[in-house]
């Protein structure tokens, strides 16, 4: 597998094995799913031989589920207890890429330990490289168990034989073993203290002869009716006695006895005296039900066998396993029988120094069954001369071994077998498919060094960006990045290098002929490198940048449609306020070309409260159509509804009922005051709309305690008080799928060129940024109510959206202050208000004028500047000053909506903002802020 193709690998789990991994094997994959016997595969080029593949049987045999061990190493199920040498052993054998068996201690889910035989087998692709390892698995607990069965049948074996020959010597000696004689004429039974102390019986009347019924009642009541058909065998010309049973004590332990013996006869062969010997083999029972446990358990079959019998001695799972009857003796012929003929047969003579071989592997057909199955056999020769269990002189030779069933093994190595044959053939084809992707692939593909250096790219670099491959490959990839995105592709690059989970992020790269091109990058680590894909998306951001500009244009048309709405009912008022400035003032000049001074304040008074009123509608509409982001400050919103009130009466007309309601005492809100004048405008226009006949619009206010119940269902939502601010109708009401709609972008009921579908969806954004909460009730024909709710504020000095009352003017202290303004009769009417406020006033009326004077050694305190100036603006200005006078105070003049955006971005430190027209006090407050301000951060310590 070439390193160009493996850029394209994006590691996803799907089931039970990694995509990459499918996409080699194919269909293979899917028979290697459902084998039994457990498999893997570990990817070879990954540092820690990661785990990308296990069956079904893996997981069943570990208990452990694929989605845990995805991309583990090899070694983590690895027994605490287990030998570091096997483990040193494989990582050998993994770093020399060859094959491998071992026996490992694995510790499964359930913290149970087991042996596992691992078989390593290498995938070699056909460029000589391994990029995988195969890895079959087999539970080898048993096996070992029954070696070491079978290490302690053989010990048992020979510690049954040195007893025995210790029972023929005690018995020649007058040692351990019992003795009794048996005189068939008088129907006693004479025996010695050991044979009485082994039946319960007492020694002296043993010695002095018993009744036979006395020896048969101290026979296990299991045992005793197979005893006296043997011993009425004897009596009837059987030529020995030979058997093992148990005979019960006085104190009612029972013990096991192995008897022999034989009948005297008379000449025509009547049975005369029944004599023999018996041993106690309580002790080797015990251990000989232990092997059998141990052999049925581990199925494990042991067997021996002496040379020159025709039968050989087995246990009960030696039968099993060949599906015989379990039987303790089994004749060579019968055992040999199962054995398939293309294969030895299981039991040889051994004659003429012949040996059978220590381990060979067999196939046989079960008689029960007539299923094939493949079995092992492990032995060794001894040669000692030794008597089979009836009793009888060997050769000399015998045969001790075991036997275990390997068909699991077998069909595992087979399908393995089948496995390697193809796999390497489908690692070269799949090599060439993803050689192709690479080739032909549209997308950005380069493998990046640890140290920054593009190793290999795809030709689709030519094609997107214009670079050659060979002008990019040994170069540092940041060659080829803007320098505003050098710093973040760095971080994501080394984000990479330390995690193994895919890392996105986008950059703007160099196109060979100077031009910029925005790359979406996904990147993924594979060792020491980082592959990484790249997708132009260039023509996304500038669409994306047109969708930015559109909206923005149709939030501010949603604006100035609710201007439209206003400005036909308010140009009346506004009619009427001019009249009463100009009647006023009219007035007043006649009256003093007359000389008639006395009275002159009442109509003054009027003409200040017209133009007042006129001040305050203009900040309306300019509040209601600027563009500006939002700037939250606590507001008073009982003030603030109170004072649109006039406003909105006029704009809904005579047909709309307007009611408020507001609360007592109520909290601050913390909001932006124009914004929720616009929200609540719409609002107001939305109900007219719904109610062409005329009804009834109500305005309420309350407090509004939202628990964590209710602000769990609404993301983004805490729980607490709030400020709620209702506006409900009386008007047609919205079905429920027209509800749930409501507040999307562009969604709206009415018709077309009557709205933008944008009022709900921007009040539901500039709600949520200040995180408040929207809701919306209705029911068709039973009106309409919607709910805001904003954040408490228990600051002080809300806001209510008015402009500021009259008050103390304060008065300067002979500071220099220097005015630009381009309108003469602005400019004379604030030089003239500077004066009366004490101010010491330098003017110019324009930018370049007033460079002159800032230029030169004139003392300046503070800088007063139109915004609109023509040629050089307010905002140049004020930078270039800065400049040449550090921390210069600077107070901006406007008149223009779309400057109202300055709160944000506009205005730094020092600097301050008072819109056209203005009152004296206002402007003078204004001053007096901005200087005193400067005084208290000169006065500040360094």
């Amino acid at each position: 597998m070439t390193g160009r193709a493996e850029a394209v690998i994006v590691m996803e789990r799907d089931g039970g094995v990694l995509p990459e991994v499918r996409a080699l094997c194919g269909p293979l994959l899917d028979a290697l799913v459902q084998s039994g016997m457990p498999l893997t595969i570990t990817d070879h080029r990954r540092p820690g031989e990661p785990l990308v593949f296990a069956n079904p049987a893996f997981e069943r045999l570990t208990g452990h589920a694929f989605s845990g061990l995805a991309n583990r190493p090899f070694g983590f199920l690895a027994a605490a207890d287990a030998d570091p040498a096997i483990l040193a052993g494989i990582e050998e054998a993994l770093a020399a890429d060859r094959p491998l068996t071992a026996d490992l201690r694995v510790m499964r889910k359930d913290g149970t330990i087991f042996w596992d035989r691992l078989r390593l087998t290498p995938v070699v692709d056909g460029q000589g490289t391994t990029p995988y390892f195969l890895w079959t698995h087999c539970d080898q607990t048993v096996e070992l168990a029954r070696m070491e069965v079978e290490a302690e049948l053989a010990a048992s074996r020979q510690a049954l034989a040195n007893a025995k020959e210790r029972a023929r010597l005690a018995q020649a000696v007058g040692g351990t073993a019992g003795a009794w004689e048996w005189d068939v004429a008088d129907g006693r039974l004479y025996a010695d203290a050991r044979f009485a102390e082994l039946y319960g019986l007492d020694p002296v009347a043993a010695g002095n002869g018993l009744s036979t019924d006395a020896f048969f009642d101290s026979i296990h009541t299991d045992d005793r009716m197979r005893i006296r058909i043997a011993v009425a065998g004897v009596m009837h010309g059987a030529d020995i006695f030979a058997k093992d049973y148990r005979v019960v004590g006085r104190d009612g332990t029972v013990r096991w006895v192995s008897a022999r013996g034989g009948a005297d006869r008379t000449a025509d062969g009547a049975a005369r005296r029944f004599r023999g010997v018996l041993a106690d083999i309580t002790e080797q029972k015990r251990v000989e039900e232990q092997l059998r446990v141990a052999q049925t358990a581990g199925g494990v079959g042991t067997f021996e066998y002496i040379s020159g019998f025709g039968t050989v001695s087995v246990s009960e799972q030696f039968c099993r396993l060949l599906g015989l009857h379990p039987t303790t003796a089994l004749p060579v012929r019968t055992v040999n029988a199962v054995v398939l003929a293309d294969d030895a047969p299981l039991i040889t003579s051994l004659e003429g120094g012949e040996t059978a071989p220590p381990y060979r592997e067999f196939r046989i057909r079960r008689p029960d069954t007539g299923e094939i199955r493949w079995l092992a056999q492990r032995g060794e020769h001894r040669r000692d001369g030794k008597r089979d269990r009836e009793g009888r002189q060997g050769s000399g030779s015998r045969f001790i071994g075991v036997i275990y069933d390997i068909t699991a093994s077998k069909d595992a190595e087979e399908k393995l077998r089948q496995f390697a044959e193809t796999l390497e053939a489908r690692v070269e084809e799949r090599t060439r498919e993803r050689d192709r992707v690479w080739n032909n692939s549209r997308d950005l593909l380069v493998i990046i060094g640890a140290d920054g250096i593009c190793r290999a790219v795809s030709p689709s670099w030519t094609a997107i960006l214009g670079h050659e491959t060979e002008e990019v490959v040994g170069r540092q990839v940041q060659d080829f990045v803007h320098a505003d995105d050098m710093v973040g592709t760095a971080e994501a690059l080394m984000g990479a290098l330390h995690d193994q989970n895919l890392t996105n992020f986008e950059n703007r790269q160099l196109h060979k002929d100077g031009s910029l091109r925005w790359i979406s990058w996904n990147t993924s680590k594979e060792g020491d490198l980082v592959y990484a894909y790249g997708r132009d998306i260039t023509e996304d951001k500038q669409r994306a940048d047109m969708l930015r500009q559109t909206e923005e244009q149709l939030r501010q048309a949603q604006k100035m449609e609710a201007v439209g709405q206003l400005t036909g009912g308010l140009a009346h008022d506004f009619n009427n306020m001019l009249m009463g400035v100009i009647g006023g003032l009219d007035i007043v000049r006649r009256r003093i070309s007359q000389g008639r001074l006395n009275d002159l304040d009442r109509f003054m008074d009027a003409s200040m409260a017209s133009a007042q009123r006129a001040a305050a509608l203009t900040h309306r509409l300019l509040a209601f159509s600027r563009r500006q982001s939002l700037d939250p400050k606590p507001i008073d919103v009982n003030g603030l509804v109170r004072s649109m009130e006039d406003l909105l009466r006029r704009t809904l007309g005579e047909q709309i009922e307007l009611r408020i309601t507001v609360a007592e005492n109520l909290t601050a809100a913390r909001s932006d005051v124009n914004q929720l004048e616009s929200a609540i405008l719409n609002l107001a226009i939305n109900a007219r709309d719904a109610m062409p006949d005329g009804g009834i619009l109500t305005i309420e206010t309350s407090r509004a305690t939202l628990d964590r119940s209710y602000t769990n269902r609404h993301d983004g939502l805490s729980p607490g008080d709030y400020v709620m601010i209702r506006v409900s109708d009386t008007g047609m009401g919205m079905p429920p799928d027209v509800v749930a709609k409501a507040f999307d972008p562009f969604f709206t009921t009415k018709p077309i060129g009557q709205g933008t579908g944008l009022g709900l969806s921007m009040i539901y954004g500039f709600v949520k940024q200040t995180g408040g909460h929207v809701r919306i009730d209705s029911e068709p024909w039973r009106g309409t109510a919607i709910t805001l709710y904003l954040p408490c504020d228990g600051g002080a000095n809300a806001q209510d959206g008015g402009l500021a009352g009259m008050g103390e003017t304060p008065e300067g202290a002979g500071e220099i202050v220097l005015v630009v303004e381009d309108d003469d009769s602005v400019r004379l009417l604030v030089l003239d208000v500077l004066q009366e406020l004490g101010y010491t006033a330098l003017h110019a009326a324009d930018g370049r004028g007033a460079l002159s004077v800032i230029e030169s050694s004139s003392q300046i305190d503070l800088l007063i500047t139109d915004v609109g100036l023509p040629g050089l603006n307010g905002r140049q200005l004020a930078e270039i000053a800065r400049r040449r006078r550090p921390n210069l105070p600077v107070l901006f003049v406007t008149g223009y909506a779309a400057n109202a955006a300055v709160r944000g971005d506009f205005l730094e430190p020092g600097m301050d903002m008072v819109m056209k027209p203005f009152a004296m006090d206002e402007l003078a407050a204004k001053i007096r802020g901005i200087l005193e301000e400067r005084q208290v951060l000169a006065a500040a310590p360094p």
